[in-house]
């Protein structure tokens, strides 16, 4: 008796914690797993008067799209090459710009500095778009008008000009994304232990080596962390970035186009569900075996910093 009033009354302690945790299991729900009953639809046709029960099946016809055009490996090339790009350069000046951070000994400084590196992700792609259209405008973009004359060389069509576009893009993506990469790093660095730092200064330590010796070993699992879930986004791309930023341009179409810019302009074309479906599917799967297989990999090799 004496222990179910014992239970009873930890219920009652941690009532208000599971009501706190209501809002996050619903949005969980709703967002994440209600969803999946969406699966269906890629081995489907899907029929709106049907629904998505009762259309007919397809099996793996829907499927066969993504390997149907000749362009089939340019778009998984783009993809896949341009997330190890990201992931590699992210991470490296993640690194990076958190060490400037926490190394800056004004607190107000510091605070300035962080807003600043925020400051580009609260822009939409939309917006942004806009602005780098500002700056690659053939007729009156700052580039072509400004900068380029300045140095004394000839005005670039841009948007038709494939060389410069993976550079382009590759900044745009640093610029929006390395700050939320920075302020989680940024968060571990600040937690290490200062008297480890303290005990370097007395050896004699250079600044470069107690980054390497303290800094990067014990930010260690955040980084290996975040490179797993990054892995997992192998197949996946940016569609603002891939099809706002180039304006979806077609003479582009062999530095930019990505499995999202495909499925979207195939869908646009023919109102297909069941396609874009498949190819979500697909690019879900292949992102969780990438996921595995990475996970697996570290925990043979560093067993403590694996996700499971």
């Amino acid at each position: 008796m004496k222990h179910k009033q014992t239970s009873l009354s930890k219920s009652r302690h941690y009532s208000i914690l599971y009501l706190m945790m209501v809002p996050g299991l619903l949005y969980l729900l709703i967002n994440n797993y209600l969803p999946m009953v969406g699966i269906f639809i890629a081995f489907k046709k899907l029929d709106y008067s049907a629904g998505i029960f009762k259309s007919p099946w397809v099996g793996l016809r829907n499927f066969k799209f993504l390997f149907a055009t000749s362009d089939i490996w340019i778009i998984i090339r783009n993809t896949v090459v341009y997330n190890i790009v990201f992931i590699i350069l992210e991470t490296v000046l993640g690194i990076w710009v958190a060490i400037m951070l926490a190394d800056l000994a004004n607190q107000r400084l510091a605070r300035l500095a962080q807003v600043t590196i925020i400051l580009p992700e609260l822009l939409s792609l939309v917006i942004c778009s806009y602005i780098v259209f500002a700056f690659l405008s053939q007729e009156n973009g700052i580039m072509n008008n400004t900068i380029l004359p300045a140095l004394g060389l000839r005005p670039i069509g841009w948007y038709n000009e494939k060389g410069p576009w993976p550079v382009i893009l590759t900044i745009v993506y640093l610029w929006l994304n390395i700050g939320s990469q920075a302020i989680i790093y940024l968060a571990s660095i600040v937690g290490i232990n200062k008297e480890l730092y303290e005990t370097a200064d007395l050896d004699g330590a250079s600044r470069f080596q107690k980054i390497i010796y303290i800094t990067v070993p014990c930010i260690k699992p955040t980084i290996v962390t975040l490179l797993l879930l990054s892995v997992g986004s192998m197949f996946y791309s940016s569609f603002g970035l891939f099809y706002l930023i180039p304006h979806n341009s077609g003479m582009l179409f062999d530095v930019t186009a990505t499995l999202d810019t495909y499925v979207y302009n195939a869908l646009m074309h023919k109102n297909n569900v069941g396609m874009a479906s498949a190819a979500g599917l697909f690019q879900s799967v292949v992102g969780f075996i990438l996921v595995l297989t990475a996970n697996k990999i570290t925990s043979r090799l560093d067993p403590d910093n694996a996700l499971f």
